[in-house]
């Protein structure tokens, strides 16, 4: 029996933004890992989008049918079936890539996690590697709008350990792990673009 695709209106509503961010940011790469493709929507846009990437999804084993189901509809060769990943795991089932992308995660997941990620993050990414992370966040403790503070509230009144992240600790993670921030872009709906690139 075939899975039903799971749907996200945010992934199709945010998938072109992103994807005019990672046309250029990932215009020389090769071998991108996605942390957390949610439905699969994202990673069949990109990947037909992006063909000379090798995009390789990963999600929890619970999630893995509703992507194979958007990437057996799609049918591209350089879409790779999601591999089990648990950002909190000391290690994960992948080999060396030169771009990580991730999208709206960091404020679900427990802060805690958020470090873990980035640590595995430093595992697998090659010298000069790329990390492209879509999502809202917070500067100098602010609240860019108030649709994040009201979306903060409702994430917090969900589970008390997510929220809208600061992005100076966020970077502080990044660089502990050797990356320069090399872009901040303004997306639509108060959310960001940050790009990092890993010290050759």
């Amino acid at each position: 029996m075939t899975a039903v695709k799971p749907y996200s209106e945010s992934s199709e509503q945010n998938r072109e933004p992103i994807l005019a961010v990672l046309r250029v940011a990932f215009a020389d790469r090769k071998r991108v890992l996605e942390i957390a493709s949610g439905t699969g929507q994202h990673a069949v846009h990109f990947g037909a989008a992006l063909p000379h990437l090798t995009w390789q999804t990963s999600e929890l084993p619970a999630n893995h049918a509703g992507i194979r189901a958007w990437l057996d509809e799609a049918g591209l060769a350089n879409v790779l079936a999601p591999v089990a990943l648990d950002v909190n795991d000391p290690a994960w089932p992948v080999a060396e890539v030169d771009a990580v992308f991730n999208a709206n995660t960091v404020h679900i997941v427990a802060w805690p996690a958020v470090q873990r990620m980035f640590a595995g993050i430093g595992r697998v990414l090659a010298p000069g590697g790329v990390v492209c992370l879509y999502g809202p966040f917070n500067y100098n403790g602010t609240y860019t709008s108030d649709s994040n503070a009201r979306f903060d509230a409702w994430l917090k009144a969900r589970d008390p350990a997510s929220g809208v992240r600061d992005f100076e600790a966020v970077n502080r993670l990044a660089e502990a792990q050797g990356l320069r921030l090399v872009d901040d872009i303004e997306m639509p709906v108060n959310n960001r673009t940050l790009i990092w690139r890993r010290n050759a």
